[in-house]
């Protein structure tokens, strides 16, 4: 058994969920840090490990990420009540809601705290708040590439979204301190940002009183050494079509738009509260692609939402077929408490979900092939993300790292470091991967 400490010396911080959650971790890390904690980043589940504080940063988006949190928080409580670790803390989005629940349900933890309580849980820590170090950030994504988190929270009301009540109310950060951001970013070895938000597509309406994402985009563009900008999050009512504008004057931003439309159908659109039409989803797709030539557009969509029938099922397959996204993905709808959706009975079986979701994704993975496809042949600019045994393994301005194709490139006879930029010629495609070899 370990000796107990009277001061932690070492933090384990675990991260679940989304970029988002990764971002706060982060920003919970760089506290730590400057405290002269050391801290490690989601290590060891299993077998020895020395962090004798542990933190879980949870996630409570959907059913299944609720039920890994908990998993994760139960494992280290067994930890702590065998006397590996000496104090437990659980973060984030589930301990935001669910709070007295798990304090009673789980009374190893040594204390809860939510999204917007870093400062609690540093006090805890006998750690201070230090101020200055806004804008700063020590990244646990590889050296090259980091997620921007442009604002917090969202004012959406759709029907079957838990997160507002978790993440609270819009709100932005400023320009300049996103700028600031970007600089200590890049100084430290970052090429790529992903711009993230719970709505990008918002930024600035609560500081600037207008949509303000093209200003902040140019700004950006202007910090020296910044390779790639790439836009995830955005919401396809009233979109402000100008943030288009940018992208194709702006070399610096990705040709990359990551925009959830959830459905195709009027009528569960209507019931998933989303302000938006099957029409004036796809002028708005058609707009994009004749604005932004070559645009990747990856967007994700929900089976299962309450009353959507096989008919209304069958509009969003058409529609996937008619308008060929470059990168798309499924979720299976889940019943969440104090929701719109959560009123309305859940009569969509699990099953009848599942294979829904199984049936789309076939009809988008013919789809992906055709588009790979097209691109062999094709010289790409491609950033180097990891070496695996004997392949380099890349990305396109069109993939984003984690949920997005890649690109694999032989290692024989060639030396590459993780983040070069390289051109790349494709010779073969498969559903969702490229393979291709260097040229000058």
């Amino acid at each position: 058994m370990k000796t107990k400490t009277l001061r932690p010396d070492k933090v384990n911080v675990v991260t679940l969920g989304c970029s988002k959650n990764l971002v706060d971790s982060e920003n919970i890390i760089t506290q730590l840090m400057a405290n002269d904690y050391e801290v490690e980043h989601d290590g060891k589940h299993d077998g020895e490990d020395d962090a004798n504080v542990v933190i879980v940063n949870t996630c409570g988006f959907i059913d299944l990420a609720k039920e890994e949190s908990i998993n994760t928080i139960l494992l280290y409580a067994d930890k702590k009540g065998k006397g590996e670790i000496d104090k437990l803390y659980v973060t984030g989005c589930l301990s935001q809601r669910y709070k007295d629940n798990l304090e009673e349900g789980i009374p190893e933890v040594d204390d809860f705290f939510g999204t917007m309580e870093l400062p609690g849980l540093l006090a805890r820590l006998e750690a201070d708040y230090k101020h200055e170090l806004i804008g700063e950030r020590f990244i646990t994504t590889p050296a090259h590439y980091a997620y921007l988190k442009i604002s917090e929270g969202c004012n959406r009301t759709c029907s079957f979204c838990a997160i507002p009540l978790m993440r609270g109310d819009h709100t932005s950060r400023t320009i300049e301190d996103l700028v600031a951001s970007a600089e200590h970013l890049v100084k430290n070895g970052v090429k790529e940002l992903m711009l993230i938000a719970q709505e990008l597509t918002y930024y600035g309406l609560d500081i600037y009183k207008k949509r303000a994402l093209p200003e902040l985009l140019n700004a950006l563009c202007g910090v020296e050494g910044l390779q790639w900008i790439r836009l995830h999050y955005a919401y396809p009512s009233k979109f402000p079509r100008d943030i288009l504008d940018v992208m194709a004057a702006q070399p610096k931003v990705c040709n990359y738009l990551d925009i959830p439309l959830q459905h195709a159908s009027d009528e569960v659109l209507k019931r998933m509260r989303r302000q938006v039409t099957r029409a004036e989803t796809t002028d708005l797709i058609n707009y994009a692609r004749e604005v932004v030539p070559g645009i990747a557009i990856r967007t994700t969509f929900l089976v299962g939402h309450p009353g959507e029938t096989e008919e209304e099922f069958e509009e969003l397959c058409d529609f996937v077929r008619e308008m060929r996204f470059e990168r798309l993905g499924v979720f299976q709808y889940s019943h969440e408490e104090d929701t719109i959706a959560h009123d309305y009975p859940d009569d969509v079986p699990a099953e009848v979900k599942a294979e829904r979701a199984n049936r789309l994704m076939a009809i988008q993975q013919d789809i992906s092939l055709e588009l790979n496809e097209e691109k062999v042949g094709q010289t790409l600019r491609v950033i180097i993300d990891r070496k695996d045994n004997d392949v380099y393994v890349g990305r396109t301005e069109f993939d984003s790292p984690d949920v997005d194709n890649e690109v694999h490139i032989s290692a024989k006879d060639v030396y590459l470091r993780t983040g070069d930029m390289v051109n790349v010629k494709i010779d073969a495609a498969t559903e969702y991967d490229l393979e291709g070899v260097l040229v000058n």
